[in-house]
């Protein structure tokens, strides 16, 4: 009987998270969104209804849980 292959498997919480566009960047959501709202103000709630950014030193550690992207 051969040895199984180990393999990566994909993270799935992170891949509910996170995005990876086309050219590598990694996106997230912003997080304050979801209740208080009436005390925010639309401008704020307009800006945290786009994706963000994430830092560079926290994308390797995102990258690592999606091996097949």
């Amino acid at each position: 009987m051969p040895k199984p292959i180990s393999r990566r498997k994909t993270k799935k919480a992170v891949v509910k998270r996170f995005k990876v566009t086309a050219r590598g960047k990694v996106l997230a959501p912003r997080a304050g969104r979801r209740h208080l709202a009436s005390s925010k103000n639309r401008k704020r709630m307009r800006r945290l209804g786009k994706a963000k950014v994430v830092r560079r030193e926290d994308v390797c550690h995102v990258l690592e849980s999606l091996p097949f992207l």
